[in-house]
This record gives structure tokens, sequence and C-alpha cells, in this order.
């Protein structure tokens, strides 16, 4: 029996409501049984960027997703050294579930900037829908994709969810500066920083 499985996947530091919001209006619009929360160790396109320890990220992901029955945390980035890239990532997690319908979740940016990812083709032809979370301000010509790769367009499922103007960084950013910031994570989350003196 097929399965419909969507696959988020991030750096999620730190993973906060806007992400919740967004995997949930996935899961429901786009008829999905699951959504497998994918935590990237060290993402390929930002080799540079300092990361909190994957410890810390882990155990804040699996916090935020906690008591969410069709959410599910996958290690598959974890297990394995990298680089990690999302091909090779969809190629192990079809592997794992053989019977499942892989849906790749992605914001706007990143459908975009798709032409600059490692085996974008591939990555097309291994799932069978785009899941495109879009953002205020996301332009994306898409005809223009379409040339570069046939048969984009059928695959594209845009996700509609409010616009919230949260992200990773301006959470940090806030802790940094000692600004607000409980309410933009789960209560256990925002416990969990405090208590690690996270991001300061």
């Amino acid at each position: 029996m097929t399965e419909a499985l969507g696959v988020f996947g991030g750096s999620f530091d730190p993973p906060h409501l806007g992400h919740l919001i967004l995997a949930a209006e996935a899961l429901h619009q786009l008829n999905l049984a699951r959504v497998l929360w994918v935590l990237t160790p060290q993402p390929p396109h930002k080799p540079g960027r300092a990361l909190s320890s994957l410890a810390h990220r882990l155990e804040m992901l699996r916090r935020t997703i906690a008591g969410a029955p069709a959410f599910e945390l996958s290690t598959v980035e974890i297990d394995r050294p990298g680089p990690h890239y999302t091909i090779d990532t969809l190629d192990m997690l079809q592997a794992r579930y053989p019977a499942a319908h892989l849906t790749l979740l992605i914001g706007g940016d990143s459908l975009r900037d798709l032409p600059d990812w490692y085996s974008p083709a591939e990555i097309i032809s291994a799932v069978v829908a785009l899941g495109v979370m879009r953002r205020p301000g996301d332009a994306v010509e898409i005809d223009r994709l379409e040339k570069l790769y046939p048969g984009l367009r059928t695959k594209l499922r845009f996700v509609d969810a409010p616009q919230l103007e949260i992200s990773s960084t301006t959470i940090r950013q806030r802790i940094e500066a000692g600004g607000h910031y409980q309410y933009y994570l789960v209560p256990q989350v925002y416990d969990y920083i405090q208590r690690n003196h996270l991001y300061r």
C-alpha cells in the first residue's frame, strides 16, 4: 500500500513555529500521511556557516514535533557522512520506504535556486511532487525553470500558509541582542535554549 510522505529538510537552528505551521499546512493541503523532518548536519550550500551543535539541534527538533503523530524525525542525513545532497537523501528514503510516494517540501527561494542544486533533474525525477511553500517576495520564473527541466510544472504543488515573518536567523539575532523571542518557539524549545544559554 502506498503512503504519501513529505520530506522537510533543514538545519533547524532553531526550529520554530513557522516551521510547524508550514509543515502542518503541507500535510493537510497535499494530503500527506506523514512529514519526515530531516535534520541536515551541514547544508552543502552553506559550507561556511557556523551552526549550533548537532546534539542541541536534534533535541530542539525532537521537542518541537513531540506529540504530533504525523510528524516524524528522520536521521537519514545524520547517520551518514557528508556532503548531504538532497538526491542521495531521497534515494535512501525511497529505499527505506519502498511503497512511499515522496513529496519534497521546499521554499519558494529554493525553487528559484533549483539550478544551483546538486543534480536538480534527478531530484525532480525522484519525487511525485515538489511542495513549494511560498514567502512574501519570492519571485520564481516558472517558465524558465520549465525550459531547463521539462515536466517540472506538472510536479509543482503550491502550499498556501499564513505569511509569518519568522526565521531562525531572526530568532538567533534577537537572542544574541537580548531581545524578545519566546513566542516564536514551542515552550519546550524556549526552555531548552534558556537552560543551555544557546545563541548568546
